[in-house]
């Protein structure tokens, strides 16, 4: 009853007083969406989102921007952005954007895509750094969330072991500033669910502090960055931190997007680099990224026979909730310095990365023979050359990573537009066992690129104006041991889908997703051997809109899970989103009611939730029953906005939800959040 009430009261708010969002919000999150759901659960994409909404009020003039720039929107192959500087060499600028249509690879859908974030119009605010100009020109952008899981959880109870130090509530405080082009600084402060607020151990006022301060093209200086900031070169085997995308539906996604120095912005606790860095001119081609980091990072520590503490992996998850989890906050040092050195011209671009990251405390690997030849010691050197070169309709590139005294990795690939509407990638890897490397995010199937040897192939298929095929298939082999897995194993994925969009208001899409790997039997046998671990998904989804205010998406997902000989298990997922939205009016609004019913964790669902601004949820449906949630927005003033948000897990036929610390007895688990945005 209580579920079903909050839901109708939420369809009444909607109905009575939503507005939509326009149709560029609406672009925004469906480009997100698209990447999401192939991403880890903890995957932040606010920095994504923050740069799609920037570049929706300040778009990208096409007449006047650069590769690097243009990489950030995700949805631009690096073939399409080669061909448009090619045919702006060649004819001069672009007079009308309905000329990227007479450009090689831009097909209707990208074209769609592009024309909310892109101008050519040649006016410009005066971008001279002044105290005039700061002020007036400068963008100011405050965000207060609070949230929490309303139901008590196992870690708040007063158990003498392990629990929960602080208190169940999260907080977020982030300001912005940028300043057209030439300024950007930012601060960021988190508390996770279970940490202190201001009095805790080992931290000042919030648990987790970031901020940054970067100026940007001043002379020779292309970028200069104080505090934390990101490194994105290449295909991300040698140097790249922060975040990267890999397999999805638009397989050219393969392909890396490097985007070199950026300051950073995200919540994140992990993925990034402290210190200075700066991009500096050499000569028109030529640029010199030298950088240095030093942070304090989490780890659990042993001591060895000789009383010296050692380490064998990083904590990532940022999470200090329990006397065990502070300890080990900040428990080792890490600092990185190093540079890169690039040469760019319209076609061809070289890069060369030398770095050397040390520790205060020696890594030892664990005894398990999987963990025979990962990394030993506290420095660890690493180079590497990345390449990429464009003929005609053809985008060559490619890597090669090296750590001093430890294994090599490559990876090498070719984006080709074989004709007007087909447009393929080919991708080889070949990752050795003793690759070591601790900024590292390169294709692969496995989490970190090493022990993998793998070949990719896809191709974009768009016959008509109204239909869309992709499809890919991934073979990959692990020569050595894995966790879990006592033998060299193999595998492959193969995903298949059909997009129908005869109009901007109406898509249909059918998807199937197949994946075989290999895994160590659960019988109890004298010697491990390895099973063939099969999963399938089947995909059915329909998104419309109604006149211009009613708005509807629906999903189908099947999934069949099968391991060994045993017999396979089964689950799905169904759910139905509405929003609505007369123009003109100070709120907006969405729901969705989903169910779902999976055989067991391994036949699980993940699907993307919307949320509020700058916040991801990935639904985790498992079990058996009721998903739903609702979100509003409400415009106080003309710069102040509020979110709210409501959601809600209601399972069947269990006495408990979750597990560990974080049980709650009964059969529900609710949320809310409540955000605030003043941008002055």
């Amino acid at each position: 009853m209580r579920f079903r009430f909050i839901i109708i009261t939420a369809f009444l708010l909607i109905g009575f007083s939503a507005t939509a969002q326009t149709q560029e919000d609406q672009l925004i999150k469906d480009l997100i969406e698209s990447i999401a759901e192939n991403l880890p659960e903890d995957y932040d994409l606010s920095e994504l989102q923050d740069r799609l909404t920037y570049y929706r009020k300040h778009p990208i003039n096409l007449n006047n921007t650069n590769a690097e720039e243009l990489k950030t929107l995700i949805f631009l192959s690096p073939l399409q952005i080669s061909n448009l500087f090619e045919h702006i060499r060649k004819n001069g600028k672009l007079i009308d954007l309905l000329e990227l249509q007479s450009i090689a690879e831009f097909d209707l859908q990208t074209i769609q895509r592009l024309i909310p974030f892109a101008t050519l119009d040649q006016t410009a605010m005066a971008d001279k750094i002044t105290a005039t100009n700061l002020t007036k020109y400068g963008n100011n952008d405050l965000i207060i969330r609070y949230g929490k899981v309303l139901e008590k959880t196992k870690g708040y109870t007063d158990l003498p072991g392990s629990r929960y130090l602080g208190t169940p509530d999260r907080y977020l405080l982030r300001y912005r500033y940028t300043y057209a082009n030439r300024i950007s600084a930012s601060l960021v402060f988190e508390k996770d669910a279970g940490e202190h607020l201001f009095n805790g151990p080992k931290q000042k006022p919030f648990d987790f502090m970031s901020g940054h301060l970067a100026i940007l093209n001043t002379g020779r200086f292309k970028k200069i960055v104080l505090g934390d900031y990101t490194m994105q070169f290449g295909q991300a085997l040698t140097l790249w931190s922060g975040f990267a995308f890999g397999k999805s539906p638009d397989v050219t996604g393969v392909v890396k997007r490097d985007v070199g120095l950026r300051p950073y912005t995200s919540a994140n606790e992990f993925s990034f680099l402290r210190g200075i860095a700066t991009t500096i001119l050499i000569t028109k081609n030529i640029d010199f990224s030298p950088f240095v980091s030093h942070r304090k990072l989490d780890a659990s520590l042993s001591t060895n026979i000789d009383g010296e503490q050692t380490l064998s992996t990083i904590n990532e998850t940022g999470l200090h909730r329990t006397q065990t989890e502070i300890n080990n906050k900040n428990s080792t040092e890490q600092i990185v310095y190093g540079g890169v050195l690039q040469y760019r011209n319209n076609a061809l671009n070289i890069g060369a990365i030398a770095y050397h990251t040390s520790f205060n405390r020696l890594f030892v690997p664990g005894s398990s023979l999987y963990q025979h030849f990962n990394f030993t010691g506290k420095e660890l050197a690493n180079v590497g050359a990345h390449y990429s070169y464009t003929y005609k309709n053809f985008y060559f590139f490619g890597e090669f990573g090296k750590g001093i005294d430890a294994g090599l990795a490559y990876v090498n690939g070719a984006l080709v537009s074989l004709s007007s509407t087909v447009s393929a990638v080919v991708l080889h890897r070949n990752y050795q066992k003793n690759y070591h490397n601790f900024f590292n995010q390169a294709t692969a199937e496995a989490s970190e690129a090493f022990n993998e040897k793998g070949l990719y192939a896809g191709l974009n298929i768009n016959p008509s104006k109204v239909w869309s095929i992709q499809f890919y298939g991934d073979y990959f082999k692990f020569p050595w041991l894995r966790f879990r897995v006592d033998a060299p194993s193999d595998g492959y994925e193969f995903l298949g889908q059909v997009t129908y969009s005869p109009s901007k208001t109406f898509k249909a899409i059918l998807r199937f997703k197949s994946e075989i790997k290999q895994q160590n039997t659960n019988l109890t046998v004298p010697f491990n051997y390895l099973d063939d671990v099969k999963k399938e998904n089947y995909r059915a989804e329909v998104k419309w809109v109604v006149g211009k205010s009613l708005g509807f998406q629906n999903r189908v997902e099947i999934v069949q899970f099968k391991k060994g000989n045993a017999n396979s298990e089964f689950g799905y997922l169904a759910y139905q989103d509405v929003s609505y939205s007369p123009l003109s009016s100070r709120i907006s609004g969405n729901i969705r009611v989903s169910y779902f019913n999976t055989a067991s964790y391994d036949s699980r669902i993940y699907a993307y939730e919307d949320d509020v601004l700058y916040n991801f949820t990935f639904g985790l449906y498992n079990g058996k029953g009721i998903r739903g949630y609702a979100n509003l927005k409400y415009r106080l003033a003309k710069k102040l906005d509020v979110w709210g948000r409501y959601a809600l897990y209601n399972y069947e036929n269990v006495e408990t939800v979750g597990s560990g610390l974080d049980e709650i007895q009964g059969k529900m688990k609710s949320e809310m959040r409540v955000q605030l945005r003043y941008q002055f």
